[in-house]
């Protein structure tokens, strides 16, 4: 509870400092000993800022003239560095009242229940939808052992960018067992549920899922798809769906973009004895 205390102290701390003109400039400082252009280094670190919440949504930001003069550069570069930040929608222009963050909004779906994304859009009042990026009916003896199936078993491989009110939220690779639903290999996985799929159409009773959750950063697909112009903090989900039958018949790694994507959860305290 000490460490947990000193984490959320130490957090606060730093917001605290973010949002101080001073310590911002500090922070936002470009070094000068390296070859990436100025420009790139305060966008860099700005948006770093942003989406870690070290700054807040409404923060003001200094002025073009008086960053560049704190900083030492030219107003050409602070307003390129401005002009990135608009155009990728982390400021708001302000007239003369300046240039103010506006922090991304954040989904924050709850824990603890097994469902499908587009079960979880429709409880949070998103309309999901779902592009194809790759599909393949594969022989892989690698998910064949984590599904405990011979070598030889198919499996449906289908990489998918989901969407929630047409903003990309996560690039997802899943395996899917034939032998226990050979109709998922006609199935038109761009519309629809998956496990709605598996319980109407193969007659498999979903009982329960084994997830992880733990965090990345992006890899080059999934910056590509989320349009980070560089590796990005993600979430990587890792979920083993079974039947009540025991059978695995879904293996899914789901990447979700950390600057949209909050997981929360509800903790119970058992009572004392």
């Amino acid at each position: 509870m000490k460490l947990a205390h000193s984490a959320v102290l130490l957090k606060e701390t730093e917001t605290a400092a973010a949002n101080d003109s001073s310590a911002f400039i500090e922070r936002v400082r470009p070094d000068v000993g390296i070859s990436e252009p100025v420009y790139k280094q305060l966008l860099r670190r700005i948006t770093e800022m942003i989406q870690s919440g070290e700054i807040a949504d409404g923060f003001s930001l200094p002025s073009e003239r008086a960053l560049a003069q704190a900083l030492d550069l030219s107003r050409t570069t602070v307003r390129r560095c401005y002009e990135e930040l608009r155009s990728q929608d982390h400021v708001e222009m302000h007239g003369r009242a300046g240039v103010k963050i506006k922090a991304p909004s954040r989904i924050n779906p709850e824990l603890g229940k097994l469902k499908g994304f587009t079960e979880e859009m429709h409880e949070l009042g998103m309309m999901p939808s779902t592009r194809i990026l790759e599909r393949n009916i594969v022989h892989n003896r690698t998910i064949a052992s984590l599904f405990n199936r011979p070598a030889s078993t198919r499996f449906l491989r289908l990489v998918r960018l989901r969407l929630g009110d047409d903003m990309p939220l996560t690039r997802e690779v899943a395996w899917y067992d034939l032998a226990a639903a050979p109709a998922l290999a006609d199935w038109d996985a761009s519309v629809g549920s998956a496990y709605q799929f598996l319980e109407q159409q193969c007659c498999l009773t979903l009982s329960y899922g084994e997830q992880t959750v733990e965090a990345v950063m992006s890899n080059d697909e999934e910056a590509a798809v989320f349009g980070f112009e560089e590796p990005g903090p993600c979430l990587l989900l890792k979920r083993k769906t079974y039947a009540t039958t025991g059978q695995i018949v879904e293996y899914v790694e789901g990447t979700f973009r950390g600057d949209a994507y909050t997981y929360r959860i509800t903790l119970k305290m058992n009572p004392y004895r």
